[in-house]
């Protein structure tokens, strides 16, 4: 393990006792989509692993989640990564994923805005304009990467295994007599993907509730088929995170368009780290995409990431690729965030 954690200034934990909680963060956004990076003020726990520490941090404190993401603090799309020191000595260190809905085994946008995050403070060693770093996330190890170029730094990060459990499925959506084609892949999360084109439904800005109520529907349904939801390696990972929407674009330089709905209802202003992880997947499966042969996957505002294929491995019984993901991520503030056990709303709410 590096002395990544030597670099932070004093870090506070919660205390039961306390009657007033103060959170420490750096507010990011990685293609539009937010990032609240939580340095102190959660509780020690005692755990053998990343995912057992989940579990306890669910379980007993899942009202800090609530309180940072949900209304005051936050809202509905707020999206949060809490730093922790690794449980994997290879790593530095060690990201939980957190949203409206619970916690996420993946985030490819927080991976990018951690390593930039990283390199702009001065938590990592930056050698010819360059640094890396390991992050222990949920799903497994991830390897980082910035570099900076013309005074802006470019993180990228090497993904887990990424596979394909299911091509062309079809499905009835509950109440209704539309039925709806889709692939099944895993990038860190597993993700139902749908050709937008054949529901003549718009990618644009204008078209948000829709393409949000049509997401819910499609993973609410999808949900009902778990065997195509298997990690060959660990059950903790076997839920669909998401329904992502593919279009083509009118562009040379685009190859297509990636909106994903995820958790419950929130729509990702970036294109989706993990979702562009199992996108090539489904490319490579296909014999649509090769190795070492970069395309450029935009958003629903027109942010971008940059993803290749570097490597295909076996990966228990499937042919897994190790997909590249790089992008820009920036600050957006300094917060410290007091939790008053007076405040009727301590705990946060929504109201969508």
């Amino acid at each position: 393990m590096s002395d990544f954690f030597q670099r932070f200034t004093t870090r506070q934990t919660y205390t039961k006792q306390a009657q007033q909680l103060a959170i420490q963060s750096i507010d990011m956004h990685t293609g539009g989509e937010p990032l609240r990076v939580i340095l102190s003020g959660y509780p020690q726990i005692k755990a053998s692993s990343l995912l057992d520490y989940r579990e306890v941090l669910q379980a007993d404190y899942d009202h800090l989640r609530t309180a940072l993401m949900f209304e005051p603090r936050g809202h509905a799309d707020m999206y949060g990564c809490l730093i922790l020191p690794p449980f994997n000595p290879k790593a530095d260190c060690s990201a939980i994923f957190m949203h409206n809905e619970g916690y996420s085994n993946m985030c490819g946008h927080a991976v990018i805005a951690i390593m930039t995050l990283a390199m702009q403070m001065q938590w990592v060693e930056i050698t010819d304009n360059r640094a890396s770093m390991t992050i222990e996330a949920p799903c497994g190890l991830i390897s980082a990467s910035g570099v900076i170029e013309n005074g802006k730094i470019n993180a990228s990060f090497e993904c887990v295994p990424s596979f394909v459990t299911t091509l062309n499925q079809s499905i009835q959506i509950p109440g209704t007599a539309q039925t709806i084609e889709y692939d099944i892949a895993f990038g860190g999360a597993f993700y139902a993907y749908v050709d937008a084109a054949k529901l003549s439904m718009p990618l644009t800005p204008d078209n948000t509730q829709q393409i949000i109520q049509m997401g819910r529907a499609i993973k609410q349904a999808v949900k009902q088929s778990p065997q195509f939801l298997n990690h060959p390696f660990e059950t903790r990972l076997n839920e669909l995170y998401g329904t992502i929407f593919i279009a083509p674009v009118e562009s040379s330089q685009i190859h297509s368009r990636n909106v994903c709905i995820f958790a419950d209802g929130e729509l990702d202003r970036s294109p989706t780290g993990s979702g562009v992880s199992g996108r090539v997947a489904i490319l490579a499966a296909k014999g649509e995409l090769q190795v070492n042969q970069p395309i450029v996957i935009e958003s629903l505002i027109g942010s971008s990431f940059t993803v290749e294929i570097i490597k295909i491995q076996g990966y228990g019984d499937y042919q897994a690729v190790i997909p590249k993901v790089t992008g820009n991520a920036y600050v957006c503030g300094k917060n410290e965030w007091i939790i008053d056990a007076k405040d009727p709303f301590a705990q946060g709410f929504l109201l969508r």
